[in-house]
């Protein structure tokens, strides 16, 4: 007897006489469920939407002067956000070094100065609320949350479908093809990502350079103020400052440009002017400075030669006369000295012995007898 496995539902149907419902006939009543649920759907949409109340309400709101300037906005905006998008090309302008500078130089000038006014209010209230989000709102758990809500979600109706219909109910919508990025949009992105990068990584090095002497000194008070005020207010207040001060100051410089300028321009005057006076006083010392250091170089150059020639002068000692004979008088002891007159050899007074070449010999053949006294 062979096993002809577990008995089917139509099997078990027509054995016990009851009408067990089959996988077939469940999931036909399914999709009249389905089909019935959207077409009453559909029929009470076709209704609302056919009211005469609901056609007036769109009447005049489709039609009215609310909606004409509705729409004339959202035009004017669509077409500066377009215009915006199409500012990023690389510009004609240079670095001083001759480096050619990045598309989004020419974007952050069109959005900075203010060219397209909704495109750049949009911007700034976008980020302005960004901050504020990021301040207040716990953002982060938010997502964590949603994302433990979407995967507990889908992982319940997963099982529930295969225990009760035998297939899952999340792979029932899974797409045939996952979706992936391409690669063309891929590597434009990351085309982008360096040229934003580089934006500010040139930014810096022109400022920090000295390539606009302005720039660096507006660099210069926005880092001191930031230095001191990181102490009192905290980063997303300091966050906004940053924000308001990069997107009001343009504004405000094209509001009042005329007595800006003005004012720039007394004040750069002022400053020549005064830089010159300090060069000219300047010189005028350096010049004074210099005479009187040659006319002290001169006089002690001209006392040091008078010096140098005095000391040659009484370093050369005199030439002694031998033709003169020499003084029969004693020699005297000056005062104070330890040398007497008997400390001095004596000169003979008679002609040397013939025959002897000796000092020695004709001093001891002298009067004196060698060792004699002289005679006073």
């Amino acid at each position: 007897m062979t096993d002809s496995g577990p008995p089917k539902l139509d099997q078990i149907s027509q054995s016990s006489g009851f009408n067990v419902p089959t996988m077939s006939s469940m999931n036909d009543s399914m999709q009249d469920t389905k089909g019935s649920l959207y077409d009453n759907a559909q029929s009470a949409a076709n209704t609302i939407q056919n009211h005469p109340a609901t056609q007036s309400v769109k009447d005049a709101m489709g039609n009215g002067p609310v909606a004409d300037h509705v729409k004339d906005q959202h035009a004017k905006t669509t077409s500066e956000f377009r215009s915006l998008a199409d500012s990023r090309t690389t510009p004609e302008q240079s670095t001083a070094n001759g480096q050619p500078l990045t598309h989004y130089h020419s974007f952050f000038y069109n959005l900075l100065s203010w060219e397209n006014p909704r495109a750049t209010t949009l911007s700034f209230v976008s980020i302005v609320l960004s901050i504020f989000a990021a301040r207040y709102l716990p953002a982060l758990r938010w997502s964590f949350k949603a994302l433990w809500m979407v995967l507990g979600i889908t992982a319940s109706a997963e099982i529930a479908g295969k225990l009760v219909l035998s297939q899952g109910l999340a792979s029932s919508f899974r797409p045939k093809k996952y979706y992936t990025i391409p690669r063309e949009a891929l590597e434009a992105s990351l085309e982008d990502i360096e040229q934003f990068i580089n934006f500010f990584v040139i930014e810096f090095q022109r400022v920090l350079f000295a390539e606009n002497v302005v720039h660096t000194v507006a660099g210069f008070v926005a880092a001191l103020l930031s230095y001191w005020l990181i102490k009192v207010v905290p980063f997303w207040g300091l966050s906004l400052i940053a924000v308001s001060c990069i997107y009001m100051g343009p504004l405000i410089y094209m509001t009042n440009k005329e007595l800006i300028d003005h004012h720039v321009k007394n004040a750069s005057e002022v400053a020549n002017a005064q830089a010159n006076q300090l060069k000219d006083l300047a010189g005028h010392h350096t010049a004074r400075a210099h005479e009187t250091v040659k006319s002290y170089a001169g006089d002690y150059s001209a006392k040091a030669q008078e010096y140098m020639g005095n000391a040659r002068g009484r370093s050369t000692s005199p030439e002694v006369n031998s033709s003169k004979p020499t003084s029969d008088a004693p020699v005297k002891s000056e005062p104070g000295s330890d040398l007497s007159a008997s400390d001095f050899p004596h000169a003979p007074k008679q002609e040397p012995t013939s025959g002897v070449t000796s000092h020695q010999e004709q001093y001891k053949n002298s009067q004196f007898g060698g060792q004699a006294e002289p005679a006073y």
